[in-house]
């Protein structure tokens, strides 16, 4: 058996295993957090998003412009839903993100992140009649509990801390708009994924490229620097891309209601994160919230597909 092949059918492997898709998609856009909030004050939030996605397309136009070519009749037929779920799932998710997160702080971004399968459940419901299993409600409902175990330190007193600024109502919202692009991601037309995230790179860059002139016209130029440098190289190559390719795979598979329950694994992510990089002790909470993370993600993950009502 020739390297090529075997090569294949590894790549083959890993896009048939959604839950291994889903769980790495959640693990680039925790780093994405990390580095979005590390980087605030150095980079302004429309131009991160801009040359985050534009970096993307011009790796991607290689690869994909023969796909391109060949789903382009399709493309012109269904041109409408493509630029709703560029502007939505692209421009206006890492916008809007990257503001909430130069606003507010890393507490209240994971509490609010944990919002999503619960928006996403939320949106199928009204938009498609959607409906969901009593396990994976349950699913949903017991790594929600983990997540904010994790990001609250099971200590209510930190719950009671929690003050919402003009930063959290931007994440909360944003939240919404990616339930919004999970659940209309259904509706996409049968184009190669080379091709889909090739067209929402480049919807988001071209969407969000306006403000990031504003940005600079404004007098807010980013600082250039290695760190900066490397932060964006990589929001464009694992949160950009690889996280967009991997959810949509993971969604195409196993459907919008059980993908979401994988947003619970982010805080999980960040904790870890910040114990192996930053070095912070690891502590009971965040084995409580793992274990509680875990036995939800399951419960859902493995749950008979809702279907629509209607």
């Amino acid at each position: 058996m020739s390297l090529a092949s075997v090569g294949r059918r590894t790549v083959g492997g890993l896009f048939d295993n959604p839950y291994l898709l889903l769980a790495l998609a959640s693990l680039f856009w925790s780093g994405n957090h990390i580095v979005g909030r590390a980087i605030a004050g150095y980079v302004p939030p429309f131009t991160i998003s801009t040359l985050r996605w534009l970096i993307g397309a011009v790796l991607l136009w290689p690869l994909a412009r023969r796909r391109l070519v060949a789903d382009w009749p399709l493309i012109r037929r269904h041109w409408g839903i493509l630029l709703f779920l560029g502007a939505t799932g692209g421009a206006m998710f890492s916008a809007l993100q990257y503001v909430g997160l130069q606003l507010t702080t890393a507490l209240n971004t994971s509490v609010f992140n944990s919002l999503a399968p619960v928006m996403i459940a939320a949106v199928g419901a009204v938009m498609f009649r959607d409906r969901l299993t009593a396990r994976q409600t349950l699913g949903i409902a017991t790594s929600l509990v983990g997540a904010l175990a994790i990001v609250t330190r099971c200590d209510l007193e930190t719950v009671a801390r929690l003050r919402l600024n003009l930063g959290d109502l931007v994440i909360v919202f944003n939240m919404a708009v990616f339930a919004v692009y999970a659940v209309y991601f259904r509706l996409r037309p049968p184009i190669h994924w080379l091709s889909f995230i090739l067209l929402l790179s480049i919807i988001s860059a071209v969407g969000t490229l306006p403000l990031m002139a504003w940005e600079v016209l404004a007098g807010a130029p980013a600082q250039w620097t290695a760190p900066t440098v490397l932060a964006i190289a990589y929001v464009a190559i694992f949160p950009s891309v690889g996280a967009f390719v991997f959810w949509n795979r993971g969604v195409e598979i196993i459907g919008a209601n059980r993908a979401g329950v994988f947003l619970h694994l982010v805080p999980l992510y960040s904790a870890l994160l910040a114990t192996g990089l930053l070095g912070e002790q690891l502590r009971a909470y965040h084995v409580i919230g793992l274990a509680l993370i875990l036995v939800g993600v399951k419960l859902a993950a493995r749950a008979p597909q809702s279907e629509p009502n209607g």
